[in-house]
């Protein structure tokens, strides 16, 4: 796998998790916990394609 198509598929993950925080904070039964752990998934990708893009 290329650079490249890494940085893609993390940006494409980011996305997908940054999409999932959404519905978890609309949905009632989603706890803060889950929301928090969705949040932290989202950062560490954020991270790494900041990191990997410098």
């Amino acid at each position: 796998m290329t650079l490249s198509s890494h940085l893609q598929e993390l940006k494409r993950k980011h996305r997908v998790l940054s999409d999932a925080v959404e519905e978890a904070q609309r949905a009632p039964s989603t706890s803060d916990v889950e929301i928090a752990d969705l949040k932290k998934q989202k950062l560490r990708l954020k991270e790494e394609i900041e990191r990997l893009s410098h």
